[in-house]
């Protein structure tokens, strides 16, 4: 063996010492950091609550004939029954009568609880949500180091919760909150319309919790991945069987054009609103979505290229699952699309370009309806947090 040889020898092992010593030192450096986090201050008695600093804000949130477009996540398989489950606890007080269950029975017992945490970021029906206590207070940016490495890599909406004793409630745990607590719970958003969670971002998911409440000397009782894939798969397959909209134009019978001020003044004496996706909406009482108005070109609408706009058509468009009362808003909808057609001087038309028929939309209607019916006997309420945290 040559000199060189050796010496190349001799610079590798060099190397990967150096390379085990700096990942040893990184280590040691960010347990030490959070050891440093976890000790109280020396002010505090052991095991006291100090005040939870500033609070992180609760952000709420067809027939043969038709030829509707109907745009889908996929092509939906038969679906002869909602997906198997577990009754929702936070609808103990509404009548089942013979509805289905909604999420899996054989969910970990740690979800019986759930009914006090926030829908928005912890539903039991569309979440995996883990709960854990510690004997000791846990201060709230300690744990937020421990996770941030591998919450990144999530694709799912994800969130950590603390309960806060002072105020009575749960709040959202994020980069910036403070304070020491001994009740928590994480979730992750088992389905939404990008499809279900995989597996191996549950698989991703239960490591992380478990290092996270193994390092703050916290115990939790994970459940099984492969449980919670087999729950995701069947929410997504059938969230897929009802997520359809339903859309029909207003077009310009001899093949002109309809002026964007005009289109405008019409719009807003409807009652819809430009909003800033570049779409008029039309909203319900409770400002939940109705339907939107958009333009049938490439170019969204806006103020200002509204003055200049001239446009062959526009398009009417009802999402489904996102809408409360499915069968009103799709009346005011084709109110509203007879109404401009008359106003411009268009026609009201399908996706094919047909006009459309009182049977045509009659069948639309019932469609709607059968679709939203079926929503509600498997627990999403159309319209509701629930349905529009899946249908997003």
């Amino acid at each position: 063996m040559s000199d060189l040889q050796l010496a190349l020898i001799g610079a590798g092992i060099v190397v990967v010492i150096a390379v085990w010593a700096y990942n040893h030192w990184q280590e040691r450096k960010l347990r030490r950091t959070v050891e440093a986090m976890l000790k109280p201050p020396a002010t505090e008695q052991a095991g006291d609550l100090p005040g939870s600093g500033d609070d992180v804000g609760m952000e709420e949130g067809a027939a043969p004939g038709t030829d509707p477009e109907m745009i889908e996540r996929r092509e939906p398989g038969l679906v002869t029954e909602p997906f198997a489950a577990v009754e929702d606890h936070a609808a103990e007080d509404e009548p089942t009568g013979s509805r289905p269950p909604v999420v899996s029975a054989d969910v970990p017992g740690n979800l019986a609880a759930a009914t006090e945490l926030p829908v928005q970021w912890t539903d039991v029906l569309a979440d995996c949500i883990l709960r854990f206590d510690s004997t000791e207070p846990i201060p709230a940016p300690a744990l937020w180091t421990l996770q941030a490495g591998w919450s990144s890599e999530l694709s799912k909406p994800f969130h950590w919760l603390a309960f806060d004793p002072e105020q009575g409630a749960w709040r959202r745990i994020d980069a910036g909150a403070s304070g020491r607590y001994t009740r928590w719970a994480v979730s992750l958003q088992l389905a939404d319309r990008g499809g279900p969670v995989s597996d191996s971002e549950l698989t991703r998911f239960f490591d992380g919790v478990g290092q996270v409440t193994e390092t703050l000397g916290a115990r939790i009782e994970l459940p099984a991945p492969g449980q919670e894939a087999m729950r995701a798969a069947r929410i997504d397959e059938f969230c897929a069987s009802v997520d359809i909209q339903f859309r029909f134009h207003v077009v310009e019978g001899s093949g002109g054009v309809f002026a964007g001020t005009k289109l405008r003044g019409l719009a807003e004496a409807l009652g819809l609103s430009l909003e800033a996706d570049g779409a008029f909406h039309a909203r319900d009482t409770e400002f939940g979505e109705a339907f939107v108005l958009g333009n049938l070109g490439a170019e969204d609408f806006s103020g200002e290229a509204l003055r200049t706009l001239a446009t062959h058509g526009i398009t009417l468009t009802l999402d489904v699952p996102r809408t409360r009362d499915g069968a009103l808003a799709f009346t005011r909808m084709v109110a509203a699309g007879e109404q401009l057609a008359r106003g411009l001087g268009g026609v009201l038309v399908d996706t094919q370009r047909v006009p459309l028929s009182e049977a045509m939309i009659a069948a639309m209607r019932g469609k709607i309806i059968e679709l939203q019916q079926r929503m509600r006997e498997a627990d999403i309420e159309p319209g509701s947090i629930r349905a529009l945290r899946l249908f997003s």
